[in-house]
């Protein structure tokens, strides 16, 4: 089992010089509105994140999602709650693939049994519940889906839940659908149900790590039994009830709607590329490219300005897939353009 791969992330692609295609921020700072509050916070530093920062914060994300407080936890990231994740103590973890690849890790790292879920390309990896072991007590997968871009029906998701399971779901890009189809935030009654959030992708707080999870109170006791004390910092706080307010949803949809219309154009500029697949339907703010001889292709982009993320780190994929973020128009016939120029060589060699 490598490990390694299954620690890669776009991120180390993405190099300042490179124009980005690798990591799926949406902007490349936080908006004015939410970096002035960040700044208004500083003063407070020299006090310790204190209870009722986290009661607060825990009702603001709870009325967002029509839950009660005590559902809530705070996360320094999203990525936080997978690390937790065997504190749950799983005897069979199921992971549904091709997927962010952190719940594998940090399950294996654990010495937990992981079975992987494979979800077939020939069925545009579409989420088949019969695939997932029975005795599987620990499930997790990805909605809409990194890096297929694959949004699964929130019915079929919760099919997946049964008793003596716990079933989590990754839900990082789902404020990057409009109306957040298809998320299972609110539900807080199907049991063993754990949803997770990030605050990373739509307003670009990479560098801050801030989210949280939902679920059953005796669900996040359990994960958080170990936690240090003053997990998360003031300014996640601050920034969590911010991206939480009636204004920054309104925003949130608004990017929605205009990402759904950018990616749109993106896909039939790259889908007219001979020799390119996109893969779709296509939900995220992201796609998932099959490209012959990919390896060259992504070392070729980079010769030419341009960072990929490449795939083959992520179980059920290989070298000849690429995923890149849906950017502007203007970057976007960058990418055309020298994608046009690599499968040219492609095909004359």
């Amino acid at each position: 089992m490598d490990l390694e791969a299954l620690r890669h992330h776009g991120d180390v692609e993405a190099t300042p010089e490179l124009v980005d295609f690798a990591v799926n921020v949406r902007l490349d700072a936080p908006p004015r509105w939410l970096r002035d509050r960040l700044a208004a916070a500083l003063s407070d530093l020299g006090r310790y994140p204190s209870a009722a920062e986290d009661a607060a914060t825990r009702s603001v994300v709870a009325a967002r999602h029509g839950r009660r407080p005590e559902e809530v936890l705070v996360l320094a990231g999203a990525a936080e709650c997978f690390a937790l994740l065997p504190e749950l103590r799983p005897r069979h973890a199921a992971v549904v693939h091709p997927s962010f690849t952190e719940p594998e890790l940090a399950l294996r790292q654990a010495g937990v049994p992981v079975s992987r879920v494979l979800l077939p390309a020939s069925d545009g990896h579409r989420l088949r519940p019969e695939l997932v072991p029975a005795d599987a007590d620990l499930v997790v997968l990805g909605n809409p889906t990194n890096p297929t871009s694959v949004l699964h029906p929130a019915a079929v998701v919760r099919s997946l839940a049964r008793p003596g399971r716990t079933l989590v779901v990754d839900e990082a890009f789902i404020d990057a659908v409009p109306g957040e189809a298809e998320s299972l935030a609110g539900d807080g009654g199907t049991p063993g149900l754990v949803v997770v959030r990030s605050l990373t992708k739509t307003w670009a707080l990479a560098g801050l790590r801030a989210g949280y999870v939902l679920a059953a109170p005796e669900l996040l006791g359990r994960l958080a039994a170990r936690r240090p004390h003053w997990p998360v910092g003031s300014l996640v706080h601050v920034a969590v009830r911010a991206c939480c307010s009636p204004g920054a949803l309104a925003e949130a949809e608004a990017a929605a709607v205009d990402l759904r219309e950018r990616r749109r154009d993106m896909i039939a500029e790259l889908a007219a590329l001979p020799g390119l697949r996109v893969e779709q339907p296509a939900h995220g703010p992201f796609l998932l490219l099959t490209v012959p001889d990919g390896a060259a292709v992504r070392t070729g982009l980079r010769q030419r300005g341009i960072a990929v993320r490449r795939c083959d780190t992520f179980p059920g994929l290989t070298e000849d897939h690429l995923r890149v973020a849906v950017r502007s128009a203007e970057r976007t016939s960058l990418l055309g353009a020298a994608l046009s120029d690599l499968l040219r060589d492609t095909r004359v060699s």
